[in-house]
């Protein structure tokens, strides 16, 4: 183990567990993410050695050159933005899609799930600060393809994702907090909010997200 990744992993372990302790209910689950962009295989394997299972995945071709040398108990979340032309080449080793911003694409991923005879499940992601540089849906529009989706056969909405515009990450959280919890009232299989990366996590799970994604702050600033 690095010593640096062992640190940097006790920090946060520390520190979920002191947000979970202050504002969360004590058998609520927080996960941690390990967000593989640019590391070595070799490196994420340290991490999940020392438990960190859970991997996010930004991009499909490094994915697909990494992802048999990695520890077979690792589970995998594609967290990128998804073209479509490129669904089939992850449906069946990633366990959630994060990124899923319309039904064109949500028709693609339900298409190729049941070439395999798999339901994938995804989470909604929400452009909870209106930037045109960020792909998601708007939040006024989510119930509506949250409803279409549910149509589908092979794919199943299983939450919400957000990266909230720089230095609004307190406002941005407390409205995708209002959303789930709206959105959950009316559909039971709604159950994970992730949100909540190196910079803002704590704050993240404040606000109730249950799947918190950290790239530099176990790894390192990306080189």
């Amino acid at each position: 183990m690095d010593p640096d990744i062992y640190e940097n992993l006790k920090r946060i372990r520390f520190e979920v567990g002191e947000a979970k302790a202050k504002y969360r209910k004590s058998d609520d689950d927080v996960r941690i993410m390990a967000v593989t962009k640019t590391v070595p295989y070799e490196r994420v394997n340290m991490v999940i050695d020392d438990g960190i299972t859970l991997l996010g995945e930004n991009r499909v071709q490094e994915f697909l050159e990494k992802k048999d040398h990695y520890r077979s108990n690792a589970e995998v979340h594609f967290i990128g933005r998804l073209q479509t032309n490129k669904v089939k080449y992850i449906i069946d080793s990633v366990k959630l899609i994060h990124s899923l911003d319309s039904m064109k694409l949500a028709e693609e991923i339900d298409r190729q799930a049941a070439k395999k005879g798999i339901c994938m499940e995804v989470l909604a992601e929400v452009n909870i600060g209106g930037e045109e540089s960020k792909s998601g849906v708007p939040a006024s529009e989510v119930r509506q393809l949250i409803s279409e989706v549910s149509q589908l056969k092979n794919i199943k909405v299983k939450g919400l994702m957000a990266i909230p515009p720089v230095g609004k990450s307190e406002e941005s959280f407390e409205k995708m907090q209002e959303l789930f919890c709206g959105l959950k009232a009316d559909n039971a299989g709604m159950e994970i909010l992730s949100m909540g990366m190196t910079s803002d996590f704590a704050l993240a799970v404040k606000y109730g997200s249950n799947i918190v994604r950290i790239g530099s702050g176990i790894f390192g600033s990306r080189k």
